[in-house]
């Protein structure tokens, strides 16, 4: 147990330790993580991109990155489960806060991620994003690109994503939520021969040639199924990881704004990612939650246990490499 404090985002003098604050009251980092815009040296920053002018459907997820924040704090100072352990005891983990965005300009919203993103890559070992609309994504596999090259995508989604990309006159590219994927393989900047779509319960023109287990085939196998099927797409490259909450049945994610039933459970959904510990994940974003739509915080309780949990497979990554 930590010792007792309040506002450890605020007060902390460490980058490494867990909180002391309760678990009603005190500043909402992302698990009252140091708040600080140096992540210089850090293993991994937390920041928020609150963008949400690129739905087909309902808006709000601007409100995502808070809403996400404020149920983190759920996570009280116990050793987190399933990992057993403090995860910061010895992985450093900062919330940088969220990406500056102009409302009155969207259109400039993907490159101020990208360069955001880009100077913060620069400097810490790993950009864990909280969103925001999944049209994110693609400045963000741009940033992470250019310092990876190009990688897998793992999409935990109920939509493929693979719409066709509109170009403008002057050769601009208009990304939205339903097309980020398509963009990404036409900018080079994932490998559809080792990327894959998990929970994929709509149709889209294409696959560009990304694999998909669909909604049906993810209810009728294991934890463990879903993990070695990716496993053996991905082939050991590194992986960006991207989950818009929507994977999940509307039961476990009312608070999006596009749900399709029949997907699966948080807690099987979980377990997959429990089971990505050996993944060479290099960048993870979580997104489309929107809260308005939210009933309990259960759409954000769900999507911030995602990342905690992105953030305890690094732990233990790092764990296991100092013990050699």
């Amino acid at each position: 147990m930590a010792e007792s404090g309040i506002d450890h985002a605020f007060t902390a003098t460490e980058i490494t330790g867990a909180a002391g604050d309760p678990t009603y009251a005190g500043a909402l980092s992302f698990m009252r993580r140091r708040f600080t815009k140096d992540v210089a040296g850090t293993d991994a920053t937390v920041w928020g991109v609150p963008f949400d002018s690129a739905v087909s459907n309902r808006s709000g997820a601007r409100f995502g990155p808070q809403a996400i924040r404020r149920a983190s704090a759920i996570f009280d100072n116990d050793p987190q489960y399933p990992f057993h352990t403090d995860l910061f005891e010895a992985f450093s983990v900062v919330d940088y806060g969220d990406c500056r965005l102009d409302y009155r300009l969207p259109e400039a919203a993907h490159e101020t991620i990208r360069a955001d993103a880009e100077a913060l890559l620069a400097k810490t070992g790993f950009l864990l994003t909280l969103g925001g609309d999944h049209s994110i994504a693609f400045p963000l596999l741009q940033a992470h690109h250019a310092r990876h090259g190009r990688m897998s995508l793992v999409q935990f989604d109920a939509h493929q994503d693979t719409w066709p990309v509109a170009r403008g006159a002057d050769g601009s590219v208009r990304v939205d939520h339903g097309s980020f994927t398509k963009a990404a393989v036409e900018a080079g900047l994932i490998d559809p021969a080792t990327s894959i779509q998990v929970g994929i319960r709509t149709h889209a023109p294409e696959d560009c040639g990304i694999a998909i287990l669909h909604g049906y085939e993810v209810e009728e196998m294991s934890a463990v199924d879903i993990a070695k099927r990716i496993y053996e797409r991905t082939h050991g490259t590194n992986v960006y990881l991207s989950f818009d909450i929507d994977c999940l049945d509307p039961a476990f994610s009312p608070g999006t704004g596009t749900p399709v039933a029949g997907g699966p459970s948080s807690a099987k959904m979980l377990a997959v990612l429990r089971h990505l510990k050996n993944a060479e994940i290099v960048g993870a974003d979580v997104v489309e939650v929107a809260p308005a739509y939210d009933h309990a915080d259960v759409t954000a309780i769900a999507a911030s246990s995602v990342a905690m949990y992105v953030l305890g497979i690094l732990s233990e990554k790092k764990s296991r490499r100092a013990a050699g």
